[in-house]
């Protein structure tokens, strides 16, 4: 791809989020009924390719096992509230009612509690007795700490979480996690991320994870790109891991998933996140929107209570109906915020593609005109497209 120079001596490629691309409809549709949008990695099968992000104000045991009857598979953040205290819920509903300029600090006060083992395996179990997958995440920085505790408790999958997460971590003050071998040990699978570009995507891929994460900053509640200036808009970022995938799969033959994970916000963010290349996504914003979610219409990031550095805000969504119309409807809104995967299913339909895997071969253009050609009335009246 050409470069732009950006001044004597600095040159960069040119990105694309998921506003400034399309997906272009094809010769051929189909019925979405006779669409599969299932998601199979390693041993385990969902029938929505989801994950629910491991935050607090979105997965706790009671959803992850909701979300896991739905047919997703929900993250609990195993150095979350639901690991530090017996009883979070009192603290959950405090902090949906701090005021906006006291929420960071008092959330790292109360992020500041040690993380009791014991609970890592009670919560585990208590997914686990529910007859779904149970899936949880921790930081590269207390995977080893935590893991006997993991693996006690029989977790499914495994989740190795950052903000940017890479194969070759450097450290002169401690010894770092060697992925590549705590990985090919572990008994059970992993998934690891987050990364951005086609290099950091290759080479998690070679440390025997069966998934990655791909997305730095898009989040509705992370504050990476400004607090660090870093990040890689989702649909080049995803489009250059499925370039990796593709390498690492001539080279080895092992098929490495990628997972989107941020900024998406509708159904349609999520179809083009599966165009660009996802085999699945991560989403956080739309299901702390359900009426079920802990955190009470609040959710933030893993790195929001981050005792000398916050990449993260409390951000406030707006309740728009229960896990399973925001999943699979029926939508009574014409937002594209309910019904996500409804609205995957019919386009991949519209597109007249059958599965996830052939739907990642469509078409898509740049074109930035799509979220306003047409539009004024509904921008005017701040419905719609134009809410």
């Amino acid at each position: 791809m050409a470069e732009i120079e950006i001044g004597i001596g600095k040159s960069g490629r040119r990105a694309y989020g998921f506003d400034d691309i399309a997906i272009v409809p094809s010769r051929r549709t189909r019925d979405p009924e006779d669409c599969d949008i299932s998601w199979e990695i390693d041993a385990f099968r969902f029938e929505l390719p989801l994950m629910a992000s491991a935050m607090d104000g979105v997965v706790s045991p009671a959803t992850a096992i909701a979300i896991g009857h739905l047919g997703g598979v929900g993250v609990l953040n195993l150095e979350g509230l639901w690991t530090r205290y017996e009883d979070p819920e009192p603290l959950l509903s405090e902090i949906a009612l701090l005021d906006t300029d006291k929420a960071t600090l008092r959330m790292q006060e109360i992020y500041a509690e040690p993380i009791k083992e014991d609970l890592v395996g009670r919560r585990i179990a208590e997914i686990k007795e529910a007859g779904v997958t149970s899936c949880a995440s921790v930081t590269p920085q207390r995977t080893a700490q935590l893991s006997k505790a993991i693996l006690d408790a029989e977790l499914d999958l495994l989740v190795i979480q950052g903000t940017v997460v890479s194969a070759e971590h450097v450290s002169k003050t401690v010894e770092p996690l060697n992925l590549k071998r705590f990985i090919r040990e572990l008994e059970i699978p992993v998934i690891v991320g987050g990364c951005a570009s086609y290099q950091a995507a290759l080479h998690l891929m070679r440390t025997g994870a069966v998934g990655i994460l791909v997305g730095v900053g898009p989040g509705h509640a992370c504050t990476t790109r400004a607090v660090l200036g870093l990040g890689v808009p989702q649909a080049t970022a995803i489009a250059d891991a499925a370039g990796a995938r593709m390498r690492h799969l001539d080279e080895t033959g092992v098929y490495v998933h990628v997972i989107a994970d941020g900024g998406m916000s509708t159904g349609g963010d999520i179809a083009k996140a599966i165009a660009c290349g996802a085999d699945a996504v991560m989403i956080a914003s739309p299901l702390a929107a359900a009426h079920e979610a802990p955190g009470r219409g609040y959710h933030w990031g893993m790195a929001t209570f981050h005792p000398t550095l916050p990449r993260g805000a409390r951000v406030r969504t707006t309740p728009r109906g229960t896990m399973k119309e925001i999943l699979t409807g029926p939508a009574h809104e014409n937002d594209g915020r309910l019904n996500l995967f409804g609205a995957l299913k019919t386009s991949m339909a519209t597109c007249g593609y059958e599965t996830v895997k052939e739907f990642q071969k469509a078409e898509v253009m740049v074109a930035p005109a799509l979220q306003t050609e047409g539009k004024s009335l509904q921008i005017a009246q701040a419905i719609g497209m134009g809410a």
